[in-house]
């Protein structure tokens, strides 16, 4: 991975999003003030400092259109101590994100046959 950086106030606002959609408290899982971005930062996806080794299921799977009508399967994930480890961005040709998803244009539910 990538030199650690700060973490994004959308970022966060995502994340928060997806934590109450699951009727959990944003202030009982913490994010790190720094995270690591996979693949330089492409698809959106990053690491939130859970122990990768320890990887115990996703919390939620949401999609997103991207702006060139790509979907985007988004991963919010944690470890087996309940941190929260990913927030992992999947567009489906593997092409670059081009407009970071806002809790408005999330899609619950299958928005496409991925």
């Amino acid at each position: 991975m990538a030199e650690k950086r700060q973490i994004r106030q959308k970022e966060k606002d995502l994340i928060e999003f997806l934590l109450q959609k699951l009727n959990l408290n944003p202030d009982d899982h913490q994010v790190d003030e720094f995270v690591d971005e996979y693949e330089g930062g492409k698809m959106g996806s990053i690491s939130l400092g859970g122990d990768a080794d320890a990887y115990a299921g996703d919390l939620i799977q949401v999609e997103y259109v991207d702006s060139d009508q790509t979907p985007v399967v988004i991963t919010l994930t944690k470890d087996e101590n309940g941190r929260l480890l990913d927030l992992d961005f999947w567009k489906v040709d593997f092409s670059k994100l081009l407009e970071y998803p806002v809790p408005e244009k999330i899609i619950f539910g299958a928005a496409s046959d991925i």
